[in-house]
């Protein structure tokens, strides 16, 4: 239940965050043109909050449901308007005023994502040296001709200090289909070599099967199962398991790295078993139970309570910052955000020819669940996070799908095309098929967070 609700506030937060921003660019151009402003919300329907500022007496509102916002501005065609505001009504600006106004939203969200992208790259995002892991074969990394212990030094010039980094680089051309040059580091030497994810098709693409459909996964080294902290009150302690133990073997069958102790204590919920040890040079053998605990699925799985005791020259050789200076990481900001914006469009254009997968389509559950995800995950992951998040938001939004702004703009274009405004049931027509284009989309997105589910 607390996991729940937490992953809702991390929802909500992020959400009326990157709303927020799009609202007050909206807002911000309006009142540069001039335009009154009558009010400003986060959120529809109930008002949870309200005030109004000292200027033009704007109504400043927070509403009960969290899934949107907008700006009211004043306007002849939704009332009377006194004769002295005439001027300042939206519907009597000039084409480019009500241009900039209507684009200004989705460009706040993009220049915010450069934001985010800028503070997470001077923050810095701590993850794994790309070594490569087990090359499974047929596969791109095996065409390659990647080796296990390879490391990628670079994905199309771009340096890859961490396999975030790769993932980042790589993962939207094998969606898209595309090849992909790559530097290696093999011995000492620098190899280069091109990923060819064109024979990749919608199924290979899903977000489960990547990584298996690329070849791609990070090196694992073999960790001793040494222990580092027990926890009091749990299983292990019970059993007098102790820091600094060392497993060698559970039930008579040896364990040489943490990873099979883990898996092993996992499957033997509820069952008691023989854990073998060294302690200060001598071998000792001791019983435990491991605790049986539900997972979210309702699985149910082992777990004595211990961690384990890190190697610092191992975690030293493994580990990586992806990080930049602050002037260095304004231009990485800006590339970041322009191969996500470009990806997003790729993508949507694939979806529509039938050459990505419609299960790429994440809705407000999925997006709810990485927001809690990321926050867990530390201040970097969550900023990459809302940069995300806000470049969909503006490049959606700048769609030419009437009921959208980039469907306004659209309209737009045309007034200025034929020198006039179309006529009002054209308009209210287009909406009419945007908003049924906007129900569907949205169906298929929560359709495909609830098969996650």
């Amino acid at each position: 239940m607390l996991d729940t609700l937490l992953t809702i506030i991390s929802f909500i937060v992020v959400l009326s965050l990157l709303i927020a921003v799009h609202e007050y660019g909206h807002f911000w151009v309006a009142r540069k043109c001039g335009v009154k402003v009558i009010r400003f919300s986060i959120g529809f329907g109930q008002a949870l909050w309200k005030r109004k500022g000292k200027v033009d007496e704007t109504e400043y509102v927070i509403a009960a449901i969290p899934l949107g916002g907008y700006v009211k501005m004043l306007d002849e065609r939704e009332g009377e308007v006194d004769e002295a505001d005439l001027e300042r009504t939206f519907n009597r600006q000039p084409l480019h005023k009500r241009f900039a106004i209507v684009s200004a939203g989705p460009i706040a969200n993009l220049l915010f994502a450069v934001f985010a992208y800028w503070l997470m790259f001077i923050n810095g995002v701590p993850g794994l040296k790309p070594f490569v892991g087990e090359v499974l074969p047929e596969t791109p990394a095996a065409v390659a001709g990647l080796n296990s212990g390879d490391e990628i030094i670079s994905v199309d010039g771009q340096e890859t200090p961490t396999w975030q980094a790769v993932i980042e680089a790589v993962l939207p051309r094998a969606i898209l289909g595309e090849q992909v040059p790559i530097q290696l580091q093999r011995e000492q030497q620098s190899i280069d070599q091109v990923l060819d994810f064109t024979t990749l098709n919608a199924d290979n693409i899903k977000p489960e099967n990547l990584s298996k459909s690329t070849g791609l996964q990070p090196f694992r080294p073999k960790i001793k199962p040494v222990l580092d902290q027990v926890v009091a009150g749990s299983a292990a302690e019970r059993a007098g398991l102790l820091h600094g133990d060392q497993i060698i073997a559970l039930d008579g069958v040896a364990v040489d790295n943490w990873q099979e102790f883990v898996e092993s204590i996992q499957k033997s919920g509820g069952k008691e078993i023989t854990v073998e040890l060294l302690r200060d040079g001598g071998a000792l053998s001791v019983k435990v139970t491991p605790t049986a605990t539900m997972d979210k699925e309702g699985e149910s799985y082992g777990k004595i309570g211990v961690s384990l005791l890190v190697d610092s020259e191992l975690l030293s050789k493994y580990q990586a910052v992806w990080q930049f200076g602050p002037l260095e990481a304004v231009g990485e900001a800006i590339e970041k955000s322009w191969q996500i914006g470009s990806l997003t469009l790729k993508m949507i254009g694939e979806m529509i020819v039938g050459r990505a997968s419609v299960d790429n389509l994440s809705g407000p559950i999925s997006i709810a669940r990485y927001a809690k995800t990321s926050a867990d995950a530390g201040l970097s992951q969550l900023l990459g996070f809302i940069a995300v998040i806000s470049i969909s938001l503006g490049v959606l939004n700048l769609l030419p799908i009437p009921v959208l702004d980039g469907g306004h703009l659209f309209f737009y274009i045309i007034e200025w095309i034929k020198g006039g405004p179309l006529p009002e049931k054209v308009e209210i027509f287009g909406q009419q098929v945007g908003m049924a284009l906007l129900l569907l989309l949205m169906s298929v997105a929560i359709y495909n967070d609830l098969v996650r589910l």
